[in-house]
């Protein structure tokens, strides 16, 4: 499968069968002084959003009609299937941020590092320690085109082994591939 970072929580993944799926669409009108990532054109099969944010929901903008996926349980698509696990938000039981949703055991996990509103680089350190995933792709961290009060990259890799920083937007990973030992690779924003 290809993976391409669109910028802040959004990547496009593409299957091998050619199904393209698209995770947590941003709108930059929404957060005019805050994000400055181009708009996503890309037309999709499938949409998952993890929550309900406009930098993390916003499917208004999307080209064509595709299959939207949100919240807690199995659900399928094309050759892909999807298993959603509610979470929350914030660590006061979803009383400031509301519910979140994960998906389970997986060989390559999109990891937020940022904090503020999501983990920060130590919470991001144990859930990629807990998960075992074999790459992780850092994301939802403050660059020049996202603006939010949080954390940039360099505080997730600080002190780390296995860093690959990218010179890219898109990845292809391959099962039977993946590296030994867990690797960290951060993709360039393609919008």
């Amino acid at each position: 499968m290809k993976i391409k970072f669109m910028g802040h929580a959004s990547f496009l993944i593409t299957t091998a069968a050619g199904t393209k799926i698209l995770t947590d669409p941003f709108n930059p009108d929404q957060y005019p002084d805050k994000l400055f990532y181009g708009k996503i054109t890309e037309m999709v099969d499938i949409v998952t959003i993890s929550h309900g944010h406009g930098d993390h929901g916003d499917t208004s903008t999307l080209p064509g009609n595709p299959m939207i996926i949100k919240g807690n349980g199995k659900f399928g698509a094309d050759e892909v299937e999807f298993l959603g696990v509610e979470t929350f938000h914030d660590a006061a039981h979803g009383a400031e941020r509301g519910k979140n949703t994960e998906i389970g055991a997986v060989d390559v996990i999109m990891l937020p590092v940022g904090g503020y509103y999501t983990i920060d680089a130590k919470q991001a350190q144990k859930v990629a320690e807990q998960l075992g995933a074999k790459i992780i792709i850092p994301m939802h961290y403050r660059n020049e085109k996202c603006l939010f009060p949080i954390s940039d990259v360099d505080e997730f890799l600080r002190g780390k082994a296995n860093v690959n920083i990218a010179d890219v937007s898109e990845i292809e990973v391959i099962k039977d591939n993946l590296p030994q030992q867990q690797q960290i690779i951060v993709l360039i924003p393609a919008l």
